[in-house]
């Protein structure tokens, strides 16, 4: 059922998505759908979180591959960009979901939403750990890896609302220059 609504989502938008297209996309009965959920709602916040424990997984494994890497900064940088933007290419229904349809599922999706950007800020930090300059880990430099995880998350978001997939990959390049100039030594 969370990847019925999930798909019914993706294709109808989550205003116009009714328990019938979970229901009748998952193959279980009125009843069994009530048995798991109380509403739409429900079921939706159900697959977030669930999508959202994903991503935290997939980010936390980035984080602890980095920490094992002696790459550059900026490098570390540029691989998460990458599989970020590589993972929401090749799963364009639940990009489309959870960045842009999570919106219209009220404030309890919206606030899940916004722990992830947490989680990705944290992650981005943590490519300049130990650094000196405005990206890193400490507290003074925490702003810097939320303005940059904002600029990401603007221009996927946009894109994704658009069906913009194929321009995803050149927006690392565009993105990587952006935090190069933010980062370069003054």
């Amino acid at each position: 059922m969370v990847d019925a609504i999930t798909e019914a989502v993706a294709e109808k938008g989550y205003v116009k998505t009714v328990v019938a297209d979970v229901i009748s996309r998952s193959g279980v009965s009125r009843a069994t759908f009530y048995e798991q959920f109380r509403s739409k709602d429900d079921c939706f916040r159900a697959a977030f979180e669930a999508h959202a424990s994903l991503v935290v997984d997939f980010m936390s494994a980035g984080l602890d591959e980095m920490h094992r890497s002696d790459a550059p900064p900026l490098e570390k940088l540029d691989g998460i960009l990458g599989a970020y933007l590589g993972a929401l290419a090749l799963q364009p229904a639940l990009a489309r979901v959870f960045l842009v349809e999570v919106y219209a599922a009220g404030p309890d999706c919206v606030e899940q939403r916004r722990r992830s950007f947490e989680v990705f800020a944290d992650v981005v930090a943590a490519t300049h750990e130990g650094c000196d300059g405005p990206l890193g880990t400490r507290p003074d430099q925490r702003f810097t890896a939320e303005v940059l995880v904002a600029a990401v998350s603007s221009m996927v978001t946009g894109m994704v609302a658009a069906g913009e997939w194929d321009r995803l990959p050149a927006l690392r390049g565009k993105l990587m220059a952006l935090a190069s100039e933010i980062l370069a030594p003054r």
